[in-house]
């Protein structure tokens, strides 16, 4: 089972701090592991913060109200956007004719200048998963996962893509049990 491009829905059940009533886009998937950007955990941190540390200057308004997400908890002091891949980025990882995970300041310089991908998501930190353990994590009824959707993880506001990913499987998720259902 390749999860690349794919959204991991956290389960009603997932209790853990990091992932509770998350969406996680997989980025990259294989033997080795897995690595993912949760896209609907914003933080309490600005674009305009990062840019500063970043010594960016932001010369288009709208830039400094761009909201910034906890991409997972592994690597949190580092930068990624995930985006659309019309353009390519000094360090990037192209996921599919779609979509492009990268970490480079380029990026970063472009959004601020208003010239950056047509869809992006900025987030500090990635989630990662060992070889075999997101498919064992889904086995015991962990995470749901469907393929994803452009418009869920850009267009939609933050507060409702765990619902809106979910039902993009007929899954109304408030309406699952937290008990799995093995037998």
């Amino acid at each position: 089972m390749d999860l690349s491009n794919q959204f991991i829905i956290a389960m009603p059940g997932l209790l853990d701090p990091h992932f509770q009533k998350t969406v996680t886009y997989i980025c990259q998937h294989d033997d080795k592991g897995s690595l993912g950007v949760t896209i609907n955990r914003p933080i309490d941190f600005t674009f305009t913060e990062l840019a500063k540390q970043m010594e960016i200057e932001i010369t288009v308004p709208e830039a400094s109200d761009i909201q910034i997400y906890a991409g997972g908890p592994v690597g949190t002091n580092q930068g990624f956007v995930l985006h659309s891949s019309e353009k390519a980025w000094q360090y990037s990882l192209v996921i599919n004719k779609e979509f492009t995970l990268s970490s480079s300041r380029d990026v970063v310089q472009a959004i601020a200048r208003g010239e950056g991908p047509e869809y992006y998501l900025v987030a500090l930190g990635y989630s990662g998963w060992g070889a075999g353990q997101i498919e064992n994590e889904i086995l015991q009824n962990s995470w749901l996962n469907t393929p994803a959707d452009k418009q869920i993880m850009f267009d939609l506001n933050y507060d409702k893509r765990w619902e809106a990913a979910a039902l993009s499987l007929g899954i109304d998720i408030h309406l699952i049990s937290n008990q799995a259902g093995h037998g």
